[in-house]
């Protein structure tokens, strides 16, 4: 199969939660920027995440409740432009209306990044209207739900990724590993236990049906960071 080597970057408490009031603790602000920093030293060709975790990250305006009253658009691919770096996002219900065809960010290893949209053949048309008119790509997954492989595939084949950082959130890393499409993993270990309930975890199982099928991976780094945090590489064993 030719898909993009793809890396798994998580910033992680103790107990391997992804969410929650840690994150937001200023002694720990030099550790979240390391994140940032390997994020940036890795040179990938592209960052994909879950709808909530970019909806986060990056807001968007609410949705406009565009009236579509144009003819059906044909649920194929759409290449609106090639770029030397993108941003992934699996939304499959088409919710997240982006008002710019890439990332405006501060931080120079997200900004500029060329937007994908990852979809279902079940989302209005007035949503792929809007993509197409604000110069969004977007690819579709299947009829009702994410065929990942596929997608990987038509990452490397259509936009010619390489390697893909994986950032969340919890259930869209279960979703990669229950594929097995996960080939390294880069955690920056935090030293704080998240006590909160509703943290999630690096790989949300619960949310995932079925069990997840166990996988061997092996410590090729360990680099101890200030402020007591590590930054620990796993690859398949």
């Amino acid at each position: 199969m030719e898909r993009p080597y793809i890396i798994c970057h998580m910033v992680t408490s103790l107990d391997g939660k992804v969410t929650g009031s840690f994150l937001e603790k200023s002694e720990y602000a030099p550790l979240l920027e390391d994140y940032y920093r390997i994020h940036r030293e890795y040179g990938a060709d592209g960052f994909l995440c879950g709808r909530v975790t970019m909806e986060g990250s990056f807001p968007q305006p609410p949705d406009p409740s565009v009236h579509y009253n144009g003819p059906v658009i044909a649920r194929e691919d759409y290449i609106a432009e090639k770029a030397s770096f993108y941003a992934v996002s699996i939304d499959p219900h088409g919710r997240q209306w982006w008002n710019n065809r890439v990332i405006l960010d501060p931080d120079e290893g997200y900004n500029g990044a060329h937007i994908i949209e990852v979809l279902t053949e079940a989302v209005p048309d007035a949503f792929l209207a809007h993509l197409r008119d604000k110069g969004v790509s977007y690819l579709f997954s299947g009829r009702d739900g994410l065929n990942l492989p596929l997608i990987t595939e038509k990452l490397r084949k259509l936009f010619g990724i390489e390697k893909l950082l994986l950032e969340g959130g919890g259930i869209v890393n279960a979703s990669f590993q229950q594929e097995k499409l996960i080939d390294e993993i880069s955690l920056v270990v935090v030293p704080a236990i998240e006590p909160a309930k509703e943290a999630k975890a690096l790989f949300q199982t619960g949310a995932y049906p079925g069990d997840l099928t166990t996988e061997s991976m092996k410590l090729s780094k360990t680099t101890q960071l200030e402020d007591g945090g590590l930054w620990l590489v796993y690859q398949k064993a």
